[in-house]
């Protein structure tokens, strides 16, 4: 196991490298640059100072010297300033970070706490009365797109019964915790509802083929309790492919979710990364895309050493 171990965090670091490379050359690729923007802003600027400017922020240099030095740098902590926000960047996004963790992480906790228990009780009969509500309900989340949704719930909830506030993270000059749960419940019901679908298809297509297995009919013929069986038995084999789809999942846990961040003007990672990108803030956008790679390839690595403990059979060496 642990070479094994030792194999995936090199292999976690030679992707990262090579995705960095990837980043920072189509990021530096796009048409425009920061100082050409500052010209387009400022037409008292000469030709002498934009190649100053170039030359000042190293934009007069080949594209490879540039990732060498800004990989040298990343590498001692400074990931540059952001151009947007005029602060270093890892005093932008840290905080906004923290704001799509608490987001991502409890519409996605609750989302599995309501759609697997009831995928594993639709598996339990196929075609029963539950069974087809559940099949309704997931299709009914699936078609809804998330832009409507907030919509419908920001002039219901906000609008018309001005239960929760329309958006933002917090109240200015209050935010405290009670204050901050306010703002997150119409984002939470959100993303719970837009992923509710899919998850509820996953568990209940996972456990009625598990369910189907030779070894369930055997432990049902030797008494086996109904409950024992869906636990014990069932569930432990249906979680290897969604151990798959949730490491998957993992990865937007921490790159936000770019359309209902936007609808209810949550500063999250994924509004970040999207004006990042818009507005030609490299140091930024190449930070914010790192990050979110970088918690994809650990989640996947997670998720290879949950299949062994799902399943004894699964040996790594």
């Amino acid at each position: 196991m642990s070479r094994f171990v030792i194999r995936r965090l090199f292999e976690i670091v030679l992707v990262l490298a090579a995705m960095s490379l990837v980043i920072y050359a189509l990021i530096g690729l796009m048409p425009g640059d920061p100082v050409n923007v500052m010209i387009a802003s400022n037409p008292h600027l000469t030709p002498a100072d934009a190649a100053r400017l170039k030359a000042l922020y190293g934009l007069d240099k080949p594209l490879l010297e540039r990732y060498a030095a800004w990989a040298n740098a990343a590498l001692h902590g400074n990931f540059g300033y952001s151009r947007l926000y005029a602060r270093p960047t890892l005093a932008v996004l840290l905080p906004r970070l923290g704001n799509t963790a608490i987001l991502m992480g409890t519409s996605f906790a609750l989302t599995l706490a309501l759609a697997w228990p009831l995928g594993v009780l639709a598996a339990r009969r196929p075609g029963s009365w539950l069974d087809d509500a559940a099949n309704l309900e997931s299709f009914a989340t699936i078609s809804m797109p998330s832009f409507w949704l907030a919509l419908m719930l920001i002039l219901v909830f906000a609008v018309r019964l001005g239960w929760f506030p329309p958006g933002g993270a917090a109240t200015i000059g209050a935010g405290g915790i009670a204050d901050r749960a306010d703002h997150l419940v119409l984002p939470v019901i959100t993303l719970v509802l837009v992923n509710f679908g899919p998850q509820l298809r996953y568990m209940r297509a996972a456990m009625v083929e598990t369910l189907n297995h030779d070894y369930i009919r055997t432990a049902r013929a030797k008494g086996a309790g109904e409950a024992r069986i869906l636990t014990f038995h069932a569930l432990r084999n249906a979680l290897i492919p969604l151990i798959t789809v949730v490491a998957l999942s993992f990865g937007s846990l921490f790159s936000g979710a770019l359309v209902t961040e936007t609808m209810f003007a949550y500063p999250g990672m994924g509004k970040l990364i999207y004006d990042a990108v818009l507005g030609n803030d490299y140091n930024l956008a190449l930070a914010g895309l790192l990050f979110a790679t970088l918690m994809t390839l650990l989640a996947n690595f997670a998720a290879d050493l949950a299949y062994a403990a799902a399943d004894p059979r699964i040996v790594y060496r």
